[in-house]
């Protein structure tokens, strides 16, 4: 009797992030920040970091900003159930979020591969996906280890692909494990692409 099984399996959340979000606050609020935010401006300047983030210069948009009191909310709810999904054993703590920050990439903006390491849980919501916007693409994390291993076919089964590519839609929420690879490819739209991202710690 022959038996195979998935073992180690990733998981990806994705749903609308609902709660009482306006989308259209939400979006004139990331401009506005955006605008008024000069450290953010100059950290994006000094590192290169095409079009804006809110990650190096603001840490406490759920206090200034009503509209991001809202997001996180909504995304609470999200967070428990992933975490309920991937029975995790908290031993009595929480999980807390640790930081929110604004994401507005132009055309022609990428934001290359990278991981969360001191987080459990990270995720992003959907502020602006214009047409052409570019998709964010996930990396299986056994990659490393793979050596000498022959790729897999174009047309393999989703849970075998090295490279899953998610295009979300405006108000979409994504949830996946912090040390899971993730990039975003070149926005290819004439619009920018606005997201707002988040990370989770065991607190």
């Amino acid at each position: 009797m022959t038996n195979i099984k998935s073992l180690f399996v990733t998981r990806l959340y994705h749903a609308a992030l609902g709660g009482s979000v306006d989308a259209n606050e939400l979006e004139v609020s990331c401009y506005s920040i955006a605008e008024d935010d000069e450290a953010g401006q100059e950290w994006c300047e000094e590192n290169g970091f095409p079009g804006y983030t809110s990650y190096a210069s603001l840490t406490d948009l759920g206090w200034r900003f009503p509209i991001f009191a809202d997001v996180i909310k909504a995304i609470e709810a999200h967070v428990a159930a992933f975490a309920k999904d991937l029975e995790l054993d908290l031993d009595g703590r929480e999980l807390k979020l640790e930081d929110i920050w604004i994401n507005i990439l132009p055309e022609g903006g990428i934001h290359t591969g990278h991981i969360h390491p001191h987080s459990v849980i990270s995720g992003t919501t959907y502020v602006a996906m214009p047409e052409g916007a570019s998709a964010i693409k996930f990396e299986d994390p056994r990659l490393p280890m793979m050596m000498a291993a022959p790729g897999r076919q174009k047309d393999a089964r989703e849970e075998l692909r090295t490279f899953h590519y998610v295009a979300p839609a405006l108000g979409d929420l994504l949830l996946w494990e912090s040390f899971i690879r993730h990039e975003v490819p070149m926005n290819m739209s004439e619009e920018d692409r606005i997201s707002v991202s988040f990370n989770y710690a065991w607190a």
